[in-house]
């Protein structure tokens, strides 16, 4: 990272309702709201999942890969003017793809695109990378809704 976060985690967590154990952004280092964000995850052998995926192998699931672009998208989305204190709901995961497995000690980029905006959704394409090697890629679409507002 050059220079100060964009977001710290604790601004991150005043815009996402993620709480640990699963909220999963450290900070953001780059954001054009509405347009693109990048961020980062540190990858650390503390992680609760490590103990059981998998026992002398650790290996971040792929789900939860996925989970951690979902939050980063999430940050891009609500910080678009329009969507500013809603909350974003994952409603579809197309396209995904695993082409590396991350381990404890690498750190995740999370690269994310907004390709469309409508009045209550977002869609976005989200690749993850270590070491600027593509580990997951995908295209999210969001749901997006005032926080009090049941769907």
């Amino acid at each position: 990272m050059t220079g100060l976060a964009i977001m710290t985690a604790q601004e991150i967590m005043d815009l996402i309702p993620n709480r640990y154990p699963i909220c999963y952004i450290d900070y953001v280092d780059q954001l054009d709201p509405g347009k693109e964000i990048v961020a980062t995850k540190n990858v650390t052998i503390n992680e609760s999942f490590f103990r059981g995926h998998f026992p002398g192998n650790p290996v971040m699931p792929g789900v939860l890969i996925i989970e951690t672009l979902a939050q980063a998208a999430s940050i891009l989305i609500l910080k678009s003017p329009e969507f500013y204190k809603k909350t974003a709901y994952l409603g579809a995961i197309h396209k995904g793809k695993f082409r590396q497995v991350v381990r404890p000690g690498d750190v995740l980029k999370l690269h994310i695109t907004m390709t469309k905006k409508r009045r209550r959704m977002g869609i976005v394409d989200a690749v993850a990378t270590v070491d600027g090697k593509k580990a997951c890629s995908a295209e999210l679409v969001f749901i997006v809704a005032d926080r009090d507002a049941k769907i």
